[in-house]
C-alpha cells in the first residue's frame, strides 16, 4: 500500500436523503426531490483531510455494486488513497432519509450490516498492520464493530499515533467504551456525549469533566449553534460559533468539524486554534449542499477562520 500519514477507518456508503416538497401526508405519497451521494462519517472526514493537503487512506467494507464503484469515485475525486475490504456478493451500506420540507428527519432506515464482517481479525492483514504501524493519525467512526474500534484504538495508540473517533450517532457511541483511554480525541454532539457520560450538562463547560470522569482523555462537544467546547488532559476551551446567513445542509458538519480540529493539531496547533479550525471547517460544509464541501481548501479554511472569534480558554 502507498503510504499515508492519515488512516481513516469506518462508515463509506451510500447516503439517499428524499425531501417532501410541501406538507408531510403520513401514509400516502408525497412529491418530492431525491439526492444521492457518497457519504459515511469516517469517509466524510476522509475526503476533507485530502482537501486539506493531507495524505489520506480511507478503509471499510464495500460491497461489489453500483452503490461500491459509487464509493471509489467519490474518493478518488477528493485525492484519498481508497483500501476498501470488497465482498463482491454483497451490497455496499446505505442510509436513506425522508425528510420533512423544513429538514426535520420523519424517518431513516440503515443497512449498515456489512460493516460487522470488519471483525478484529481483518487488522491482522500485513498491509493495515504496516498501515497503522505508519499513520500519525487513526481516525475511525462508530460505524464499525465496538471490539474492532477497541482493538484499533489499542494498536494505534500502542504505535504512538493519534488517535481519533467520531461518535456518529447516541446509539453507537456506546462502542467507544472499552477503549475510551486509548482515544486522543472524541468528537460528539450532546446528546451522544450525554448518551456516553449518562448525564446532561446545563454549560459547555462542564462537559470535560463529565467525559474525563468516564476515562476520555481529550474531545469536542458541539450544541448546535451554541457554544462548542474542546479540552485536552486538564486545558479546556469553549467558542460560540458566528452565526451564517443561510444554513445549505447540516449534513457532514460534524465530520467537517472533526477534520478541522485534526488537520490544525497535526500541525503542532494548540487545542483553542484547532478549535477555531474546526468551526471554520464546518461553516464551510453548512454552506454546502453536499456532506463532503467541494469547496474544502487550506486557502477556502484560511479564509473562513476570519469569521470564528478566539476561544475562551477555561479554568
Amino acid at each position: 500500500m502507498t503510504e499515508a500519514e492519515i488512516a481513516v477507518f469506518g462508515g463509506a456508503h451510500i447516503d439517499r436523503r428524499g425531501r417532501i416538497s410541501g406538507t408531510t401526508a403520513p401514509g400516502s405519497s408525497n412529491p418530492g426531490t431525491w439526492f444521492e451521494e457518497a457519504g459515511g462519517g469516517g469517509f466524510n472526514a476522509a475526503r476533507n483531510l485530502a482537501r486539506l493537503g493531507h495524505g489520506v487512506r480511507m478503509i471499510s467494507t464495500r460491497g461489489g455494486d453500483a452503490a461500491g464503484e459509487m464509493v471509489t469515485a467519490a474518493a478518488a475525486a477528493a485525492g484519498v488513497i481508497d483500501s476498501p475490504l470488497t465482498f463482491l456478493d454483497r451490497q455496499t451500506p446505505s442510509y436513506t432519509a425522508i425528510l420533512e420540507n423544513d429538514g426535520n428527519l420523519v424517518i431513516a432506515l440503515a443497512d449498515m450490516d456489512l460493516y460487522r464482517l470488519f471483525s478484529p481479525r481483518q487488522l491482522q492483514r500485513r498491509a493495515l498492520r504496516d498501515v497503522l504501524a505508519t499513520s500519525r493519525l487513526v481516525l475511525t467512526d462508530a460505524n464499525l464493530p465496538e471490539e474492532t474500534i477497541a482493538a484499533l484504538a489499542k494498536t494505534s495508540a500502542g504505535h504512538g499515533s493519534v488517535v481519533a473517533g467520531i461518535a456518529v450517532s447516541p446509539a453507537k457511541v456506546i462502542r467507544y467504551r472499552p477503549c475510551l483511554n486509548d482515544l486522543s480525541f472524541l468528537f460528539m454532539n450532546e446528546s451522544e456525549a450525554r448518551t456516553l457520560t449518562g448525564r446532561q450538562a446545563t454549560e459547555a463547560a462542564e462537559w470535560p469533566e463529565l467525559l474525563r470522569h468516564v476515562g476520555l482523555r481529550g474531545g469536542v462537544v458541539t450544541r448546535g449553534g451554541r457554544a462548542v467546547v474542546a479540552f485536552e488532559g486538564e486545558r479546556s476551551c469553549v467558542i460560540t460559533p458566528p452565526a451564517l446567513p443561510e444554513l445549505a445542509d447540516v449534513t457532514g458538519a460534524g465530520d467537517a468539524l472533526a477534520s478541522g480540529f485534526l488537520s490544525a493539531y497535526l500541525s503542532g496547533h494548540g487545542i483553542a486554534d484547532c478549535l477555531r479550525h474546526g468551526i471554520a471547517a464546518a461553516g464551510i460544509t453548512l454552506r454546502s449542499p453536499l456532506a463532503a464541501s467541494e469547496e474544502m481548501s487550506a486557502a477556502n479554511l484560511e479564509q473562513a477562520l476570519a469569521l470564528v472569534p478566539a476561544s475562551e480558554m477555561l479554568s
